[in-house]
């Protein structure tokens, strides 16, 4: 169970469910009827939760919850514009770097909800005593053995509540820090041109030059696969597209299917559900150009390299969506059974899993005849 349900929100506890999940564990740790090892599993749960650590944790996630939650929404939301969403992420970086040290507030959450869960489990009537650990137990330091000639110095009693900030709070901080700017902020300059890509900013390029490192970085990713991806040419066919953007997009495109992610607010603890969907063009984004491109046969030669930008655009996982979904899927196929698969084997079963939609649509009488 993920902190956002057990402990509510950060700072606010009333919302919690902590009382419950307790006195449920305990009543499945008293029922005779089960087994022994049935039993000791809730005992050890339940003792678990009622740690002071334990509530401490969760009011750290809970705090950074609060800060990359509207972030997570944005990323996943339909319309999103890259440069949006990349000073959304540097903003949340900053705030997240604003609280990296700030302990203190995460202790005094903490202690408020441990008071408020203490006040009621005292007025539960079926009460057995139970409560939280108002603070961290301290630990005796370690007495190091010395060797043959050598004076041992005992390791300094280190306060536990000061030890589990530096060792757990910082940590964790830190390291989302540096997740979040390993995964987005280090890529700014090519979501910068990226950004270029969208329909919205057309009537940008086509009043005003592109700057002149427009395209640089997305250049020497595309030169691998055509060497005439050079930063002039891009901007050549990104202008010249540009202005015949409005009369191209009067013309008729199909409708074409999208598969995005099921919005479930506030649903930590289940699983981002892909659904596929029907999209009428909107004439707006990314993938309408493309669509347009690709309908009027100018990815060959006129935009070629245009064309080529999109596919790179297109084909970026922005979230982590496809990642989750494809490590759920990892655990129903390679199963104890099937654990000695090769590492070929498991990503041609990946593959037909994840895009079974696909697999699904192709004719069986093709795929022999080209097999053989």
């Amino acid at each position: 169970m993920m902190p956002s349900k057990k402990s509510g929100h950060f700072g606010k506890p009333d919302d919690g469910l902590l009382v419950d999940v307790v006195l449920t564990l305990e009543a499945i740790g008293k029922k005779e009827k089960e087994k022994p090892a049935v039993r000791a599993k809730p005992r050890g749960f339940k003792e678990c939760l009622l740690k002071h650590e334990t509530v401490l944790t969760a009011q750290i996630f809970l705090r950074v919850f609060e800060q990359t939650t509207p972030l997570s929404k944005y990323l996943q939301s339909k319309g999103m514009d890259i440069l949006s969403a990349h000073h959304m992420v540097t903003a949340t970086q900053d705030g997240l770097k604003s609280i990296a040290r700030d302990f203190p507030t995460v202790k005094t959450a903490a202690d408020t909800f441990v008071k408020q869960t203490n006040q009621k489990l005292e007025e539960r009537e079926n009460n057995t005593d139970m409560e939280v650990e108002a603070e961290l137990p301290e630990k005796r330091a370690k007495k190091r053995k010395g060797m043959a000639g050598e004076i041992p110095e005992d390791e300094l009693q280190i306060n536990a509540e000061k030890s589990y900030e530096v060792k757990v709070h910082n940590i964790i901080l830190d390291t989302v820090i540096e997740a979040i700017y390993r995964r987005f902020v280090i890529h700014g300059p090519l979501l910068a041109d990226l950004a270029w890509l969208d329909p919205r900013k057309f009537s940008q390029v086509r009043t005003v030059s592109l700057p002149s490192n427009a395209f640089q970085n997305l250049s020497t990713r595309l030169l691998k696969f055509d060497s005439r991806a050079t930063v002039n040419n891009l901007q050549s066919e990104l202008k010249h597209f540009a202005e015949q953007w409005e009369r191209l997009r009067t013309s008729h495109v199909d409708d074409y299917r999208t598969r995005t992610a099921k919005d479930r607010s506030e649903e930590w603890d289940k699983e981002s559900e892909i659904v596929t969907k029907s999209c009428g063009s909107c004439k707006n984004c990314p993938l309408c150009c493309y669509q347009i491109l690709r309908r009027f046969n100018m990815l060959s030669d006129a935009y070629r390299l245009l064309g080529l930008a999109y596919k790179y655009l297109l084909t970026l996982s922005l979230t982590q969506v496809a990642c989750e979904r494809t490590f759920s899927t990892l655990k129903f196929i390679k199963s104890r059974l099937r654990s000695s698969l090769s590492a070929n084997k498991l990503e041609m079963f990946m593959l037909m899993a994840t895009e079974k939609d696909i697999l699904m649509s192709l004719d069986s009488d093709m795929v022999i005849e080209r097999g053989s």
